[in-house]
């Protein structure tokens, strides 16, 4: 890697990207008096030195122009946070079991969650000790939250500042590669949510001395965009693509969720989405690496129906999230605006077309978006989930969609997810119906926690403004702890077994057919006010249908809508054994697994 240090045997070589300054020192030590060692400027903007005596565990930062002392950008480990030195690792050291190569993308039901809350210690260790429930209710990937180096003690981990060292309160780096190598030992695979977009208001230094990393003519939601087309920017499109290729070689990390890619702009002939996925590709033969997008705007030519240089193999479905909280919840405030009009024709789109709508013309001035009905995507390259980090804790209060709907329908959203053709995501604690919130929590200090109250209050402040959630108050952060126990009793465990069936059923008539899914070939009717009948297709003949009623009273259905089929396999929602035919009992669904008859 060329950024930041690197051991050999003759001590270790540290370089520093940081075309603005005049003059660099490396700082070796703690405290107020560390040894200075002066840098040499190799060209092109890099200073290097090297340090015959260095070894692991030293610690270190770089002085900038004879004042300024900052953290290595590059750190693998920054103990004391952001603001704190940085220390040599050995990325050698830890001792990795050999022969796993990871699991096919058609095998994955992902499963999302935030270190810090997952458990009551927020460590990778404590993590660990979780995996096994995990796979045993038929999860087979974890996906991490970012774990990048952030100012404070708690946080989302969406403003970063140091992308290669996991941040402080979690652990180490070589908790974070036990907990890798525990998750793969049980067969789950690991996932690692990283942030291309932007740095973090807190602990980011390089504007004093590599300006570069930021656009000097483009701006994104947080600020100056990053610079990956400008003067510069090779460095800044190497750094990036050397931390995802630093995660999946050091860490041994199966894939990686890219953060709010349509805020990545990029001019340039190749664009740095494409260079990442090509040395992605080409760095990791005979592994299963995958490789998914966040993209606000549904850019669908990222996407691909395998694992492809310069492609993505899925991208989160937001259309699919949207249209289902519309259905069942009525709301149709802020991005929900376009899903308001005939939210079950959308819906029965989303189950058979994959997206719905392509934005062509970015929100400006506060006018509507331009957007357009994307064409047929293969299912598998989505990922359809009922909820997330964002659609959660980016609420007032942090609500669950099962808080948000009758009892009865609780259960409905998350079960659509799992057993679509779609690649599935559940959030943590949604498989035992977690009542609890999921806050936005930040630990900032002085100015920038007294900007990031008042931005939710101007965000929220009609929702009941001097009540709302305090996100910088680390009760916010406790109270977004979903409890365990809940799942070993009374409604939490009935709702445990049944996402373990609905997830048994998927592995047994769904996972193993994911390659024969005609695109464009499925289909979806309207059933009287509430209902929804949907039939996914395969290549040899066979039909997964699905029966849905979202409507609170029962629906008298013809019965040849289904197309016809011949069931090999059912499962049912709310649907007992015996129900007269025609009858759909309200908020219930069935889905139904055999070959087409054709007539």
């Amino acid at each position: 890697m060329p950024f930041g240090a690197r051991l050999h045997g003759g001590g270790a070589t540290f370089r520093l990207w940081a075309p603005a300054a005049r003059q660099v020192e490396l700082a070796a030590g703690r405290g107020d008096a560390p040894r200075l060692h002066a840098a040499g400027a190799t060209g092109d903007g890099w200073w290097e030195c090297n340090l015959p005596d260095a070894a692991a565990g030293m610690a270190y930062r770089w002085r900038i122009d004879g004042g300024l002392l900052v953290p290595d950008p590059a750190s693998r480990d920054n103990p004391e946070g952001p603001h704190g030195p940085s220390v040599l690792t050995d990325p050698a050291a830890f001792e990795w079991d050999d022969g796993w190569t990871g699991r096919a993308w058609q095998d994955t039901v992902l499963y999302e969650l935030h270190v810090g809350t997952f458990t009551p210690e927020g460590t990778f260790a404590a993590a660990a000790t979780r995996l096994q429930s995990l796979a045993d209710t038929g999860i087979t990937a974890v996906e991490l939250m970012p774990v990048a180096s952030f100012g404070g003690r708690f946080g989302w981990g969406y403003d970063g500042v140091l992308p290669f060292a996991p941040h402080h309160a979690y652990g180490t780096p070589e908790d974070l590669k036990a907990f890798v190598q525990q998750a793969h030992r049980i067969g789950l695979t690991v996932f690692l949510d990283v942030v291309y977009n932007h740095f973090g208001p807190d602990g980011n230094y390089l504007h004093a001395y590599a300006p570069e990393f930021f656009s000097q003519t483009k701006s994104s939601p947080w600020g100056a965009a990053i610079n990956f087309d400008g003067p510069g920017s090779r460095w800044v499109r190497e750094f990036f693509i050397q931390n995802a290729l630093y995660w999946i070689q050091e860490f041994r990390i199966d894939g990686l969720r890219l953060d709010a890619v349509h805020a990545i702009s990029d001019d340039s002939p190749r664009h740095v989405l494409q260079e990442l996925s090509e040395r992605v590709r080409a760095a990791t033969p005979g592994r299963h690496v995958h490789l998914v997008l966040e993209n606000e705007d549904n850019g669908w030519h990222h996407l691909a129906a395998e694992p492809l240089p310069g492609r993505y193999d899925a991208q989160w479905n937001d259309d699919f999230h949207h249209v289902v909280h519309v259905a069942m919840t009525g709301e149709t405030q802020r991005y929900y605006h376009d899903y308001g009009a005939a939210p079950l024709d959308l819906l029965a789109r989303c189950f058979t077309h994959g997206m719905l709508f392509e934005e062509s013309k970015r929100r400006e001035g506060g006018a509507r978006k331009e957007i357009r009905a994307t064409p047929p995507q293969p299912l598998t390259a989505l990922v359809n989930f009922a909820h997330n980090h964002d659609q959660v804790g980016n609420r007032a209060r942090g609500e669950r969609l099962g808080e948000l709907v009758p009892a009865e329908a609780s259960a409905l959203p998350t079960l659509l997810a799992l057993l679509t053709p779609a690649i599935p995501m559940l959030f943590f604690g949604e498989e035992w119906g977690a009542p609890e919130p999921f806050l936005y929590f930040a630990d900032w200090e002085g100015e920038l926690r007294d900007a990031v109250r008042a931005g939710r209050k101007r965000e929220f402040g009609h929702q009941g403004g001097d009540d709302l959630p305090d996100p910088c108050s680390s009760d916010t952060f406790d109270a977004s702890r979903p409890d365990p126990a809940r799942a070993r009793t009374g409604a939490g465990a009935q709702r445990l077994a049944e996402v373990r069936a609905a997830l048994a059923a998927r592995r047994q008539w769904i996972t193993p057919r994911q390659g024969l899914l005609l695109t464009g070939k499925h289909s979806a009717q309207r059933i009287g006010e509430r209902g929804l009948s949907v039939q996914w297709r395969y290549s040899d003949g066979a039909m997964l249908c699905l029966e849905l009623n979202l409507g609170a009273q029962p629906l008298h259905v013809e019965p040849a809508h289904l197309g016809p089929v011949e069931a090999e396999h059912v499962f049912s929602h709310r649907w007992p054994a015996g129900t007269a035919s025609g009858l759909w009992p309200a908020y219930a669904a069935r889905w139904t697994y055999g070959q087409e008859i054709t007539l």
